[in-house]
């Protein structure tokens, strides 16, 4: 039976008027012929998943056709389609429907076309939304009369929403870009600006012989000031455009929280004593974090300088932790300060929104502050929030990866690794244990969570302790703390692994006690 006698029985098994149908076939076949009509009666008899054609009689308004394809489109067969009133079209929303209904009868007038396209949404019988693409055709009798709507519909619900996703990329960048046209606009002002102090002190200087010295001095202090404060924004611009172009390498290690704290409260107490006030710190010393440590001492030590500052005298700054959730710690610092009104806070954090606010004693700074500690926590996967009132004080809250205790062993010979293992977790209850047979699976571990410090083979398959450590030194994973074993130490493996910064070998055969000693000493000195 050839195609055409497939297609012929299939429209009149469905039709409900023959004499229509055999109209519908002379249509087909006065527009396609040989090899592409084939093709599309194939198509019609295999049906597509992505568009459907259908036939509508312009005298009754029903559907007389559908290819089999629009069920796997929609869920719904043929036979429940034209038991609807409005076919297909019934699966749309009512204002739609009657804007679809519109560009028919549009395609009826004199003058028009007899093709329009058009977009269309359906809900399928599973409740799925689907965006239609739809073309539909006029065709006429011989004397010009309008007999059938036909038109097929293109499944374009993907192209849609990843065009929608381009779209908002594209605002996205667009509104970055502006803000930062407005960024360079602001910052340009504030770069030129103290330069007028700058040279016109200077001038004063270098001219005017009849200056007190206590007049030279203040000068001279007012460049210095001015020049301070330079040199900070200038060193926030070019960090937060390092960030920016990912020139700036994250360079994470485990870091004792506490620790860390403390080193930025320690540089800053001499201002804090200057100006009265008290910095109570509350870290749990047992957490570590996974972070580039230069960058985050950065952050906290602008949080605390911005507390500082807008801190009076005999008032409180606290600086506290808490698991924020699994895997995440939160640090919190709370000033007893002058808050901000909901205009300055609506400018946190925007780099094309000018906000430096002036201390309690006057003091300025440069407005990039926050949005740099906002940059560095994102680029550690962190979040920062901040809650403040005009008149009682703000505390920001930021958040990062916490640097889980475990320890790495490596060992090919999984008899003595087991042996390891076994010692280890008997003297070290709250550290998870990590095994890997080789130094690539090693690797692996290693740049997924970083170890608070790893044992390891000197002598293994594919890669040996040498070479593990040189892999971690390519990554900026050096600062973890590694202990060989090995039968045999040379001095020239000796002197490779001093330079790599290895210093604790331990020669086989192993005595564990010494081994759990090595390894508290190690924990203990980071």
């Amino acid at each position: 039976m050839n195609n055409t006698t497939n297609i012929t029985q299939k429209l009149k098994s469905l039709s409900r008027n023959d004499s229509a149908y055999e109209e519908l076939l002379e249509l087909f076949n006065l527009n396609i012929e040989g090899k592409e009509r084939n093709e599309l009666f194939n198509s019609f008899d295999a049906g597509f998943d992505n568009f459907f054609w259908f036939v509508k009689n312009v005298d009754n308004d029903e559907f007389v056709y559908y290819s089999d394809s629009v069920e796997k489109l929609t869920g719904y067969s043929i036979q429940e389609l034209e038991e609807k009133k409005d076919g297909i079209f019934s699966l749309m929303k009512e204002f739609e429907l009657l804007k679809v209904k519109e560009h028919f009868n549009d395609l009826l007038f004199p003058d028009a076309s007899d093709i329009i396209e058009f977009e269309y949404h359906v809900t399928t019988k599973t409740d799925k939304r689907l965006t239609l693409f739809t073309t539909v055709t006029l065709d006429r009798d011989k004397n010009g009369r309008p007999k059938f709507f036909r038109g097929y519909c293109v499944d374009i619900s993907n192209i849609k929403d990843n065009s929608k996703d381009v779209y908002r990329e594209v605002e996205r960048l667009t509104e970055i870009n502006a803000q930062k046209d407005k960024f360079i606009s602001i910052v340009s002002h504030d770069l030129r600006t103290p330069f007028t102090s700058l040279l016109g002190f200077s001038e004063i200087l270098l001219n005017d012989n009849d200056l007190t010295e206590f007049e030279k001095r203040e000068y001279l202090e007012f460049i210095y000031d001015a020049s301070q404060k330079q040199l900070q924004m200038v060193n926030y611009l070019l960090d937060w455009a390092k960030l920016q172009s990912g020139k700036m390498t994250i360079e994470r290690r485990r870091v004792n929280l506490r620790t860390l704290v403390s080193n930025c409260v320690s540089v800053l107490t001499g201002a804090a004593i200057r100006k009265g006030v008290e910095i109570k710190v509350d870290v749990n010393k047992t957490f570590y974090v996974n972070v580039d440590e230069r960058l985050t001492v950065q952050a906290i030590s602008n949080l605390l300088s911005n507390a500082i500052k807008f801190t009076p005298t005999g008032k409180k700054i606290f600086v506290t932790s808490d698991i924020f959730k699994k895997g995440i710690i939160e640090l919190v610092v709370k000033d007893e300060g002058t808050g901000m009104d909901e205009v300055s806070q609506s400018k946190l954090f925007k780099i094309d929104e000018k906000l430096s606010l002036v201390g309690t004693n006057g003091e300025k700074g440069s407005g990039l502050g926050l949005t740099l500690v906002k940059e560095i926590i994102d680029k550690h996967s962190g979040k920062i929030w901040f809650y403040s009132k005009l008149g009682e004080g703000s505390e920001f809250h930021i958040t990062l990866p916490q640097s889980e205790n475990n320890i790495l062993v490596v060992e090919d010979d999984a008899e003595v690794r087991a042996l390891y293992v076994h010692s280890i977790e008997k003297a070290f209850a709250d550290y998870s244990i990590i095994e890997a047979e080789n130094g690539y699976e090693a690797m692996s571990i290693i740049l997924e969570k970083i170890p608070t410090v790893i044992i390891t083979d000197h002598t293994m398959p594919l890669m040996n302790g040498i070479q593990l450590v040189e892999a971690m030194k390519k990554k900026y994973l050096n600062v973890i703390p590694v202990i060989v074993i090995s039968s045999f130490f040379n001095e020239d493996i000796i002197k490779q692994y001093n330079e790599l910064g290895v210093t604790k070998l331990i020669t086989k055969p192993v005595n564990l006690n010494n081994l759990i000693i090595d390894i508290k000493e190690t924990i203990l000195s980071q």
